[in-house]
């Protein structure tokens, strides 16, 4: 927290784009102290520095896996969403929330993992045959995130277009066929499985949320929902929650994490 606020103090940026997280669902599974530390308080340490030193607006980067969330990691970032939502409302700082879902080529995705595994000569590893997700390039999710930081005033939880969820056994084909091999006989794909806090499915807002519209913007629509919590009710309940951090079992925390999100 210290270094945080040193380093918004030294620099004053007036917009900051907050995508500081871990992402990887299992990991977290094992270790929801860590994303708790990282990914909810680590949110909450540079919002609060955001607001002291007059930064203008403040652009949390989302996730889909924060909608209706099964996983440590996508409860994390849900409640990552429920402080700038609650901060926004009592600060000059604009909060804003931008949510999609997988970009590819980025570090851990599953692109660079199929494609290593292809240099090996096999297997690829699939999850599930039914398994699909949203993906979207680099490019696109750079620049989608600035412009919904741009066109937000502030509470808007932004989601960024995807089009169509693709298959993940499907991708694995391609990939092996782009690479000038032929699925299941050059290279072999080994279904392994869903891992801990997977879903099969994954949506970008809720039923609720799709009362929001579309924006100038294309791609881009808007999500204005209510707030589970007013400012001081939620940092009471953090500060119960960092107090506990290291002390309480895996178990404990994931209950603390789906009481704060079912208030």
């Amino acid at each position: 927290k210290a270094k945080i606020n040193a380093v918004i103090a030294s620099h004053k940026p007036e917009i900051i784009f907050h995508a500081a997280a871990y992402k990887h669902v299992p990991l977290m599974e094992a270790h929801p102290e860590e994303a708790i530390k990282v990914n909810i308080l680590g949110t909450l340490n540079t919002a609060q520095a955001a607001t002291s030193y007059g930064v203008k607006k403040f652009v949390l980067v989302s996730t889909d896996k924060a909608v209706r969330p099964i996983s440590v990691m996508g409860k994390t970032k849900r409640i990552a969403e429920m402080i700038v939502k609650s901060l926004n409302s009592e600060t000059e700082t604009r909060f804003v929330a931008v949510r999609f879902g997988n970009v590819l080529g980025s570090r851990g995705s599953v692109i660079p993992l199929f494609q290593e595994q292809i240099r090996r000569g096999g297997p690829v590893t699939v999850t599930h045959p039914e398994m699909v997700r949203y993906f979207m390039t680099i490019p696109e999710a750079s620049l989608l995130v600035m412009e919904a930081g741009a066109v937000g005033q502030g509470g808007e939880t932004f989601i960024l277009d995807m089009g169509r969820p693709i298959k993940i056994l499907d991708l694995a084909h391609e990939l092996i066929r782009l690479s000038g091999y032929t699925p299941d006989v050059h290279i072999p794909i080994a279904i392994t499985g869903i891992r801990p806090g997977e879903n099969l499915f994954e949506d970008i807002l809720t039923d609720e949320e799709k009362t929001g519209g579309a924006t100038k913007w294309e791609k881009i629509y808007v999500s204005r929902t209510e707030n589970n919590f007013l400012l001081e009710e939620l940092l009471k309940h953090l500060s119960e929650l960092e107090s506990k951090l290291f002390a309480a079992t895996d178990e404990d925390l994931r209950k603390a994490l789906d009481d704060l999100i079912e208030r």
